[in-house]
């Protein structure tokens, strides 16, 4: 794969069961470019390596005062230059190309994985675990795809100098590859802990982010309440943490890399003083003394590679680790995966997940009514079905498995059906085109108003008639005021990030707008008008009510003027289903439902009618 022909069209299912088989499986898949760095990276290697023969030989040619055998060695000498060139320059493109399709490969597996959870993600994984894999981890890995080449040419190079260099000069080549191993295991003992230093580093750093994500989020909120300055003092202790973690752990990588530079230098001197004292007793010749001592200069250069592998496996190997994790999570998990073990009904590394996307795959049409097994909950084809559910967090879990997804602590519920079809045994691209969630807190974009509302839809729902069935009126007129060209148009206004610069309720508003023009088969909606006064609140059910007219439409709410437009009103109590009926007949009959709507504290009798 070339970096021009990014992105993949598949790229592949990967082995998530621990993070070193995750990067097994992505080393495999880039394979291609794996032995083509290798290949280069050999070349590049024994070209160097073969430079101090090429040296020698001038030198001994000079003592000798042969001419012929100068001429060949500086002709030696520029074809070796030449492969040096060339295999260097080679090997950094193979390995450059190695590192980017790696790290593309890895991010269209989190986009994917992402997209396949949904709503759902953040509520397994930390926001900021996520940023963490989708921003640091991603070049981690990538960057030890990159050095395995490099390292395997280096390896090959050093064991190839080294039974050459025996050859060549039996005294001095046993001393040489005696030390070899010594040098390149020497700093094993001290990765354990520098390791987990940089762990330290990187969990520091991550709850810093998080820390500040959740800060400039809530700053609107901090500054209205006089908090900021209290959160700013603790992003400043989280950052200063950080500091002193990424010293620590810069002293233990200056460490290995002195011990790196040390040791080499010994085994050089103890080369010299070994090789001088043949040269006095004229075993050697003074042009072999410094073909051993270029070749021993030349190995400091793939113990430098040693150092990197190392270094980019202690970086790699905890990045991996999340990532597998995250990889792993499944629609109908209940939780995240156990590190090193597949989740009970994982699939084997290369089968498909059902209700993951498969591309080339149809699209099937879902049509019908949606019932939940779980609590008994059904909302009839083309009807405004209403949910009261005393519990916020239990109807954010209830909206998100309408929407074929199950939410953590929901392990062995049966999934939702529409038209009797289970979600999570359909492809994800069909439950999500016939069932549409909005969430309690729905999430605007930075753009102008036309790209939010840009959204894949059936066509018959207009932005216009959107917005006005959210009345969206005074939104417009907002955004026509703050616009940098007023004549352009709301349209044309942008909206800040998360749209920020608008109040709640107009937030929510444009939120239900941008669902209503999706037009889906089924639109559920959790607590869409909670930000909005009361007189907005009966147009917006009106408006709702008109708009969805044949469609099927489920509202988690306890408004009773949303309750009252609903053609069905469900009451669900401790996970199940307890009533059904219409707004009135269930204030008149079910003492828990009124309690609930008209913020009882106990259930009392209802006084409109006779006991």
């Amino acid at each position: 794969m070339r970096i021009r022909d990014l992105p993949y069209p598949d790229p592949g299912t990967p082995d998530v069961r621990s993070g070193p088989r995750f990067l097994l499986w992505l080393s495999r898949r880039q394979l291609g470019g794996q032995v083509k760095a290798l290949a280069w990276g050999t070349l590049h290697m024994a070209a160097v390596a073969a430079l101090p023969l090429a040296v020698g030989t001038t030198v001994q040619a000079v003592v000798d005062r042969s001419g012929a055998r100068l001429a060949a060695a500086g002709g030696l000498i520029l074809v070796l230059a030449l492969l040096t060139a060339l295999g260097d320059t080679m090997l950094h493109r193979a390995a450059v190309g190695n590192w980017i399709t790696a790290a593309a490969r890895v991010q269209q597996l989190l986009a994917r994985r992402t997209a396949a959870l949904g709503a759902t993600l953040t509520r397994r994984v930390a926001a900021g675990e996520v940023v963490a894999v989708s921003a640091g981890d991603v070049e981690r890995i990538g960057w030890f795809v990159e050095a395995e080449s490099r390292f395997l040419s280096a390896a090959l190079a050093s064991v190839a100098v080294c039974v050459a260099l025996v050859v060549y000069e039996p005294s001095l080549g046993l001393v040489v590859a005696a030390g070899l191993p010594v040098l390149a295991l020497a700093v094993m003992p001290l990765l354990p802990r520098a390791t987990r230093r940089a762990d330290e580093q990187r969990e520091k750093a991550g709850y810093a982010t998080e820390l500040a994500a959740d800060t400039v989020a809530g700053l609107r909120v901090l500054r209205g309440i006089g908090g900021e300055e209290l959160f700013l003092a603790r992003y400043r202790r989280a950052s200063q943490e950080v500091r002193t973690a990424a010293v620590r752990s810069a002293r233990m990588w200056s460490l290995i890399a002195a011990v790196q530079v040390a040791l080499p230098g010994l085994l050089m001197i103890a080369v010299v003083w070994f090789g001088v004292g043949l040269v006095r007793e004229g075993r050697v010749g003074v042009g072999e003394l410094v073909t051993v001592y270029g070749v021993v200069t030349f190995l400091l250069y793939p113990l430098r590679q040693v150092e990197e592998i190392a270094m980019a496996w202690s970086f790699a190997g905890p990045s991996a680790r999340r990532a597998a994790r995250l990889l792993a999570l499944r629609r109908t998990d209940d939780g995240g995966p156990v590190p090193g073990d597949p989740a009970p009904g994982d699939p084997a590394p290369g089968e498909s997940v059902p209700g993951d996307p498969v591309p080339g795959d149809p699209v099937p049409v879902l049509t019908g009514g949606l019932y939940d097994p779980g609590t008994g909950l059904e909302a009839p084809q083309g009807q405004l079905t209403a949910v009261v559910c005393g519990d916020p967090d239990a109807a954010g879990r209830l909206a998100d498995r309408l929407g074929g997804h199950a939410p953590q602590g929901t392990a062995g519920v049966p999934s939702a059906r529409l038209g009797g079809v289970p979600l999570d045994e359909v492809p994800l691209a069909a439950a999500r085109a016939a069932v549409l969630v909005q969430d309690k807190d729905p999430v605007l974009l930075a753009g102008t108003l036309e790209e939010l509302l840009d959204v894949p839809s059936s066509g018959r729902v207009t932005a216009e008639a959107a917005l006005a069935a959210a009345q969206c009126g005074d939104v417009l007129d907002s955004l026509r005021r703050s616009s940098a060209d007023p004549s352009a148009g709301p349209m044309r206004a942008h909206v800040t990030e998360r749209g920020r610069s608008l109040s709640g309720g107009q937030r929510q508003r444009l939120a239900l707008a941008r669902s209503l023009i999706t037009d889906p088969e089924v639109l559920v909606l959790d607590e869409p008008t909670s930000a909005v006064d009361a007189h907005t609140e009966a147009r917006i059910a009106d408006g709702l009510r008109e708009l969805r007219a044949g469609r099927t439409t489920v509202v988690f709410t306890s408004s009773p003027l949303l309750l009252d437009r609903a053609d069905r009103v469900v009451l669900v109590r401790e996970g199940r289903a307890v009533a059904t009926g219409r707004h009135d007949e269930l204030l008149r009959t079910t003492p828990e439902y009124r309690a609930v709507v008209t913020r009882e504290t106990t259930p009392e009798p209802w006084i409109g009618e006779p006991a």
